[in-house]
């Protein structure tokens, strides 16, 4: 398994050879194929029309860059968790990065929990999504009783009616609900974490409906309601009771990866303001010239250095197959922060111009404010972390 390396000149850790060419394969798709297919778009765009979408993913597969979740026995490329956060950090580097990383070019990849599926489910749901004959499908876990504790606060019913489950309740904060021909969504057959299990929804069934819900940011969730909506008993993933077992094999990395997005972003926004600050003249001098810029440039790189370190080390212990809970928590409530931190500082270094959508500031800030909150709170992160500090 590749990890890390250290080398041995200089004492730096240095990603390995492969990843690096991979980390320089991404950056270069992301130049000659996103960002100028992105300039043709609205500010606040979120995704792109179809037709353009399927001519980028076209030329991501031919280059490698597809389904890169997706274990190799699948039919994906089947990368380690470190060649994950890679890739994800270089496809953030774009407007709509927060939420649409290379703009959707690098798809194929299905929920998790589908690995776990049987061989009948995987055919019929995930694998056209692996062949790029089908759109992503969601993962609609989060309800309004609260977000933060899903396996206490899972409140949708899910009643066992003959050769059918029947659902009753609603779901809140679904991503991409809207476009997916289907969703994972968790209900509850039981009491307790052991009485939640794991349903594939279609879209059209009946009794269903979505609901968008305007946020902050520039891309928006949905709210899912379920009126005595009837789902085969064939659609259970996995054993009735074990959804939230099925889920946490996957949560706790995901947190990792999590975090490589908002540290792209905030990457790109440093590179702007070192820019500007060199460019941008004022009281005889440049931006630049002045301490009080410097030290705020200055904070930003040990920050951002800091957080990548921290994911790239918790990437390497997942790698190696150990417990990563406190080790992804870590990663993602710091990444998260810093990349909220380093985005307002910028746009504090841009002044006016940056609050302004004439650059994708003010954007970044808006949709960086969200991920403090997604896959984990901040204050949820702490305490996962002072758990394991104080037992």
């Amino acid at each position: 398994m590749t990890t890390v390396e250290q080398s041995s000149v200089t004492g730096a850790w240095e990603l390995p050879e492969e990843f690096r060419m991979l980390r320089d394969t991404v950056r270069r798709f992301m130049e000659s194929e996103v960002h100028p297919l992105e300039a043709t778009l609205p500010h606040d765009a979120a995704g792109l029309p179809r037709e353009q979408l399927i001519p980028l993913q076209e030329k991501a597969r031919s280059l490698g860059l597809w389904a890169m979740q997706t274990p190799e026995e699948f039919g994906g490329a089947g990368l380690s968790v470190l060649g994950q956060v890679v890739v994800a950090e270089e496809a953030a580097k774009c407007r709509m990065g927060a939420f649409f990383p290379a703009l959707g070019a690098f798809g194929g990849n299905p929920p998790n929990v589908m690995y776990k599926a049987t061989e009948e489910q995987f055919r019929r749901y995930a694998q056209p999504i692996i062949d790029g004959t089908a759109t992503k499908a969601y993962t609609s876990i989060s309800e309004a009783s609260g977000g933060s504790d899903p396996a206490r606060a899972i409140k949708l019913k899910a009643v066992r009616n003959g050769d059918h489950y029947v659902l009753n309740g609603s779901k809140m904060w679904t991503s991409h609900a809207e476009k997916a021909d289907w969703g994972v969504v968790y209900a509850r057959t039981g009491e307790g974490r052991s009485g939640i299990s794991c349903f594939i929804v279609e879209k059209d069934t009946p009794g269903m409906s979505f609901h968008r819900i305007g946020v902050m940011a520039s891309f928006a969730p949905y709210e899912l309601h379920f009126d005595d909506v009837r789902i085969p008993v064939e659609n259970l993933i996995g054993e009735e009771g074990r959804g939230f077992a099925l889920a946490s094999d996957f949560l706790v990395h995901g947190r990792i990866i999590y975090a490589a997005g908002p540290i792209g972003i905030a990457q790109t926004a440093l590179d702007m303001a070192c820019r500007w600050a060199k460019d941008r003249e004022v009281f005889g001098g440049t931006l630049a010239d002045k301490q009080g810029i410097q030290w705020m440039l200055v904070d930003c790189e040990v920050e951002l250095r800091a957080a990548r370190l921290l994911m790239y080390q918790a990437a390497w212990n997942a790698d190696l197959g150990k417990d990563v809970r406190t080790d992804a928590s870590v990663s993602k409530m710091y990444g998260t922060e810093v990349a909220y931190k380093v985005i307002d500082r910028c746009i504090q270094i841009h002044g006016a111009l940056g609050l302004s959508d004439e650059l994708p500031l003010e954007r970044w800030f808006r949709d960086l404010r969200v991920k403090r909150l997604g896959e984990g709170a901040t204050e949820v992160q702490r305490v996962v972390i002072a758990r394991d500090l104080l037992k």
